[in-house]
């Protein structure tokens, strides 16, 4: 496995954005990894069954790993 490689981890919600976004703000990067997340209802229903709520400052890893599932690596 390449160094360089993103490694599932817990992030902090604005660090994942950024991570996605490394061209904008922290707070636009957050607000637009928001809008992916509530435009994918089955990505917020997985989330919310592992413990995910809107607000959330840090992901757990397995909240990370359901959203580089969907969206792919940042």
């Amino acid at each position: 496995m390449n160094e360089a490689s993103f490694k599932v981890r817990a992030y902090g919600y604005g660090e994942l954005a950024q991570l996605y976004f490394p061209n904008i703000s922290k707070k636009s990067a957050t607000w637009q990894l928001r809008r992916w997340i509530v435009s994918d209802n089955n990505l917020c229903l997985s989330l919310s069954n592992i413990g995910y709520k809107k607000g959330l400052r840090l992901l757990k890893p397995s909240q990370v790993q359901l959203i580089i599932d969907t969206f792919g690596e940042p």
